[in-house]
Order: structure tokens, then sequence, then C-alpha cells
């Protein structure tokens, strides 16, 4: 079933065209990662994708339900507020820089949205915040503060703070590249417990290796389109486009 489809997606800033007709469909329970050298607009195709830019052309659709879409006259237009509400609810995301509350301690961080958002009672959020916690290893941080944690447990609560809203759909924002190599290792085990769960997710990286072994999908990116896309070992290993290859010559040493 198609959980995520985009469809001739296009954004531009002060005239500069930064997505060119992206489409692409994220399959439930699929892992895809996005790939490309910087600038090449893989995070103005989440932001986009997550109503953290609004789009300029084309459509996004989760679960068959459109969040935008291009109308007779050329414009992209939103679902109605309410009906927007309930297609957001639909996906998570995970940023770079993880983005907790630093005056909330862990638990606070993991039961605020569901309380307030999700309307779920506090005893149902903790033991849910606990339960997450518990499978990220910090079950014992829970009463911490953010600026106690390494960046590489901060990025778990983050994790586990976007999974507390029970997402169809997870966004990853290079979640390692805030991380030394130590504790990008931490948050990489993580998401391929995550994949092994089946837990729909797009995650954008700069780790190839790792984006060749979690991935069922890897999509190169650069200049606002999709270059090259397939299978990962096909894509990392055997890339077609010249371009591709050029780009993984320079990285193949994270291969």
């Amino acid at each position: 079933m198609k959980l995520v489809e985009i469809k001739d997606l296009k954004k531009s800033f002060n005239g500069v065209p930064v997505l060119r007709n992206i489409s692409l469909t994220v399959e439930e329970g699929q892992t895809v990662s996005v790939i490309g050298p910087s600038g090449g607009g893989k995070s103005t195709l989440l932001r986009c994708a997550t109503m953290l830019e609004k789009v300029d052309g084309g459509s996004i659709a989760y679960d068959g339900k459109y969040m935008v879409k291009t109308d007779e006259d050329g414009n992209a237009v939103y679902a109605p507020k309410a009906e927007l509400k309930g297609i957001c609810s639909t996906f998570g995301l995970v940023f770079q820089n993880f983005n907790l509350f630093p005056h909330f301690s862990v638990l606070q961080n993991l039961t605020d949205a569901p309380i307030h958002v999700l309307k779920m009672p506090k005893e149902e959020a903790e033991a849910q915040a606990l339960e997450l916690l518990d499978k990220m290893g910090l079950k014992n941080r829970a009463d911490a503060y953010p600026g106690e944690l390494s960046g590489g447990q901060q990025q778990r609560v983050s994790i586990a703070r976007a999974l507390a809203l029970r997402p169809k759909v997870l966004f990853f924002d290079e979640p390692t590249s805030a991380l030394d190599p130590e504790l990008t290792g931490e948050i990489l085990k993580v998401i391929k417990q995550l994949a092994a769960e089946k837990m729909t997710m797009v995650i954008i990286t700069h780790e190839m290796a790792f984006a060749r072994d979690v991935s069922d999908h890897v999509i190169f990116m650069d200049g606002g389109i999709i270059v090259e896309e397939g299978d990962p070992k096909d894509v990392i290993e055997n890339p077609q486009n010249a371009r591709t290859k050029e780009f993984l010559s320079r990285v193949q040493s994270t291969i």
C-alpha cells in the first residue's frame, strides 16, 4: 500500500528552483534513504513533505489523502485546516539537532504531545513513554533533562518522542550529522531495529553503508531532481548515472 505519494513537486526560493518535478512513493513498511550532495534538495524535500515549507506545485498524499495538490490554475492548494491536522498526524519527524524542550525532563518531552495533541490520559502517556525509553535503552534516564544527556542519548530521546505520537511514517533529517562517529553507531542501531520492525521511514543520510544495508529503496538527488533510484546495492555499489558515480567515488570511504 502506498503510504506516501509525491508527484511533480516543485519548490523555489527567491525564484531559484530547488525542487524540480520530484515524484516518489513510499510503501507501507518500507525504508527509503535519500542520499546526495549538500544543496541537492534533500532537506527541502523533507521540509515540504512535513509542512515545514509550503510547496509551489505538485501533490503530496498520505495514506491516500491529499495534504496538498495543484488545482486547474496551477496553484498548490492545501487541504482544509481540520483535515490537514489529521493528515499531519500520519507522519513524525526526527531533526538533526534533537529539538528537545530543555526545561522538560525526558519523560515530559515524551508525554507532552500525546497528552495535549492526542488527548491521551497522563497514566497511559507515561506508560507508553517508559516503554519507548526502555526500547531506546534509556528508561533509567526518564527524570533527567536533555542537558544532562550525551548527543546520542538526546537523539534517541528525540526518536522516542516522535514515536510517542504513533505516526505511520517517520522522517529523519540526517539524524547522525550532529554526532561524533562513536555516538553515530547508537542511532544507526536504533533505526536498523525500527526497519526490522517494518516501521515506514524516509531517511536523509550521508552514511552510505547504512543506506545500503538498511534501506529497501535508495534515491540519489542532485540539483533538485532525482538523478537515480532503485535497489540500494544497485545504486550504491553499481550506479549507472555518471553524476551518481562521481558522488559515490568521493564518499566511498564511508561504504
